[in-house]
């Protein structure tokens, strides 16, 4: 339905955004019993980068009620990683189930397009009000608190929606943050990437077929993904400094076949593939927020921050904020108390999490840095080093590893907003070529 009918005047809480992080806190919300409208501006489904799964996001998937049908679907089943250096050599495969046999160190990559359908469509089915096709025009204030939306559907009706919270999961675009000018660009990590999808790309034999596989390219200057999505398909993406691989002297598309033929691990991969769509292109992806909530609102998702698309975090994390924030306006709600305070009471716990993730991301960017040479160096660090490739970061100790890795690595600053640059408006996330 992409109209107004059916929305009603107020919801304790108005999710914008239904990519995996307004899809999970939709659902949340209204499985904690509260009205939970969710808002969605392009029709669903509709196209989005970001293919592949960390394991971890196995317990979220179970609670939203969505594991059962990912497993019966068409969807890559991934059950490994692995790095190729750019001189072609390839690292062991890093197989999940050697470290937790359990079924949940299996996951999935797939068409973001489908997968956020069925995540949309299992909000509704538990009982969010689910609407695409609406716009929000705006976040509505009262002083500092929010105090709903302002909502367009296509065919030009306005209507203006209270809410006790507002969840922002708008992406990249950030509506509450570039509002408020909190997005803050990461300093270390001004990269950008050129991606595009290949059929019948040659993948490895058995389980190690699904794996999402990083490959520098000759020089290290870039880096590629290697992602099947589904029985056929593989997304193919190309990331490095901005300056360097978006050059205003050469189209995208260009360097993305400049870097190909750079690429040795990469070339016998695509050889005989069929290229079948556009060339695709995302910069300015690297951000954090200087405050993650306020009165009567909350950050979750890409929209909270984006760190790098390189260990594939960027969807459990999605999910996983959106489960801890969720959580946190239910229990905000029914105690009367909607203030900054009180709705950013996970931040503190998830932000130590995931700051793991931005210590590995400092490590492969180091040129002096080799995953291969530090598990030779330090064998005992492997399940170290596969916890934070499944993402289970959220326990103590998970920074264990670093202790030994930091004399290889840049030193790590964790409030990049201390050197960085604010960014006020929208980011020019992704556009074709």
């Amino acid at each position: 339905m992409r109209n107004m009918e059916m929305i009603a005047d107020a919801y304790d809480v108005v999710t914008i955004g239904a990519g995996p992080a307004g899809c999970a806190a939709a659902t949340i919300v209204a499985d904690g019993g509260l009205s939970s409208l969710l808002i969605e501006r392009e029709v669903i489904p509709r196209f989005h980068v970001g293919e592949s799964l960390m394991p971890e996001t196995y317990d979220i998937l179970q609670r939203l009620g969505v594991w059962d049908r990912l497993q019966t679907s068409d969807f890559n089943k991934k059950y490994s990683v692995q790095f190729v250096s750019g001189g072609g050599q390839e690292s062991a495969p890093f197989f999940f189930e050697e470290h937790d046999p359990r079924e949940r160190s299996q996951t999935f990559s797939m068409p973001r397009a489908e997968f956020d359908k069925l995540l949309f469509d299992n909000a509704a089915q538990r009982g969010a009000v689910c609407r695409d096709g609406v716009r929000v025009l705006d976040v509505l204030f009262d002083g500092g608190r929010a105090t709903g939306v302002r909502l367009r559907a296509s065919s030009g009706e306005t209507k203006d929606v209270a809410a006790t919270v507002v969840i922002d999961a708008t992406g990249q675009h950030a509506l509450i943050a570039s509002r408020l000018g909190l997005k803050v660009e990461d300093p270390k990590l001004k990269k950008a990437a050129i991606w595009t999808y290949y059929r019948h790309a040659r993948r490895d034999e058995g389980k190690h077929g699904g794996a999402t596989i990083i490959l520098h390219t000759a020089d290290k200057k870039f880096w590629f993904w290697f992602i099947p999505i589904d029985g056929a398909v593989t997304s193919v993406g190309c990331v490095g400094d901005h300056e360097d691989l978006l050059k205003a002297d050469l189209r995208p598309a260009d360097m993305f076949e400049r870097q190909v033929e750079n690429c040795p691990g990469l070339l016998p991969r695509l050889a005989g593939a069929e290229r079948v769509d556009k060339h695709r292109v995302a910069k300015e992806f690297s951000y954090t927020t200087t405050r993650h909530a306020g009165d009567g609102w909350v950050l979750v998702g890409d929209a909270f921050g984006f760190i790098d698309p390189i260990y594939s975090s960027g969807v459990y994390f999605a999910l996983k904020s959106s489960e801890m924030a969720a959580d946190c306006v239910v229990e905000a709600i029914r105690a009367g108390d909607t203030s900054a305070e009180r709705l950013a009471r996970w931040t503190a716990e998830f932000e130590h999490g995931i700051q793991w993730v931005r210590k590995l991301v400092d490590a492969y960017y180091d040129e002096s840095f080799s995953i291969g040479q530090f598990m030779k160096a330090h064998p005992e660090h492997r399940g170290g080093l596969v916890d934070i490739l499944i993402g289970r970061i959220f326990h103590d100790g998970a920074g264990r590893i670093f202790d030994d890795m930091d004399p290889w690595i840049q030193s790590f600053d964790p409030e990049p907003q201390a050197t960085g640059s604010r960014v006020n408006a929208e980011p020019q996330a992704t556009e074709s070529v």
